[in-house]
């Protein structure tokens, strides 16, 4: 099955000249989803890890599967403000503006392998900044995972010294 075909390429959207990774295709056809988890469960393995961190929110969609399948705790990174305990933060440079992150503190002990998750790689900066907060609370990272990257903007690039793997490769 080529999953490739799951993840077409929407034009000018969310703003003009951008070509948007549009994933909900591969969402709706169960056999091209459980395809995916597949391939990414793959791909983890090879990165021994403790937990699994991931971006919210579509980042969600394949490491709370992931998580459950190899029974490894799921730590969320969500947004500043959507946290109800003490959180890290970190701030970094987005696609279209400014975003704050957070991990509750509890979430990542010293010396955990945490592998993080997130659908696309696209400049790179949010996994990097997750990468920054699971070091920050003196975790390590164990990789970072995608479905895909985004070619034209090489986001592993700022991930240098992290392990990077995609199940689709560069798009």
């Amino acid at each position: 099955m080529d999953l490739t075909e799951y993840v077409p390429v929407v034009p000018d959207f969310p703003k003009p000249g951008v070509g948007f990774r549009d994933i909900t295709p591969l969402l709706n056809d169960p056999p091209a989803f459980r395809a995916s988890l597949d391939g990414l469960q793959r791909l983890a393995a090879a990165h021994p890890h403790d937990r699994i961190a991931a971006f919210d929110a579509r980042g969600f969609l394949w490491a709370a599967p992931l998580a459950d399948r190899t029974a490894l705790p799921l730590v969320p990174i969500r947004k500043s403000g959507k946290l109800p305990r003490s959180a890290a933060r970190e701030t970094y440079q987005g696609e279209y503006s400014d975003v704050t992150i957070e991990i509750h503190r509890d979430a990542i002990q010293p010396g955990d392998r945490t592998l993080l998750i997130d659908d696309v790689i696209a400049t790179g900066e949010s996994m990097a900044a997750g990468a920054r907060l699971i070091e920050q609370l003196g975790g390590t990272v164990a990789g970072c995972l995608a479905l895909l990257e985004v070619e034209s903007l090489n986001g592993s690039a700022r991930l240098s010294g992290h392990p990077v793997d995609t199940l689709l490769g560069k798009l």
